[in-house]
């Protein structure tokens, strides 16, 4: 499901996710490596035309990686043990984005994020495509909301 899918049918995570990645501009990626074992590195992500994308660099073994098997974790960036805004996690899967307008579209926003942006055709670029996704806040009143296409969302305290 697209980032715009996915921020229409669950706003209650998509709009958490998408302010805290927008503050962090990085996460962490889960990605498959050839042995089967997991590979966990920082990614930086941005949104354009409804898409919730992460630019690579060329041939990066992350980015081999998805080339191969597509299927991700992401995780919000965490670097507080309270963890007071909590934890986003989505779990899909990833597309190879060709199409040239969309590539463009990445590029001018990371141009006006960061005021730089990679030549064209040596970066890798690619969708993500929610499957399941949650929100956790720890504490006192700590809880977990979980959604999924099949299910829903549903919330539950952690406590």
């Amino acid at each position: 499901m697209h980032w715009s899918e996915f921020a229409a049918a669950c706003p209650e995570i998509a709009d958490i996710a998408e302010a805290r990645f927008r503050a962090d501009e990085l996460v962490f990626l889960g990605t498959i490596r050839p042995d089967g074992t997991a590979r966990v590195s920082p990614c930086e992500i941005d949104f354009a035309e409804g898409e919730l994308l992460m630019g690579m660099m060329w041939r990066s073994r992350k980015a081999l990686d998805l080339l191969r098997d597509p299927r991700i974790t992401v995780h919000s960036a965490t670097a507080d043990r309270a963890n007071p805004g909590g934890d986003v996690k989505l779990r899909g899967e990833v597309v190879d984005v060709s199409d040239p307008s969309l590539r463009q579209a990445y590029r001018d926003t990371l141009q006006a994020r960061i005021d730089w942006a990679p030549d064209e055709p040596e970066f890798h670029l690619f969708s993500v495509d929610v499957g399941s996704a949650a929100h956790l806040r720890f504490g006192d009143d700590g809880v977990a909301k979980i959604w999924d296409p099949a299910q829903g969302l549903r919330e539950r305290p952690l406590h």
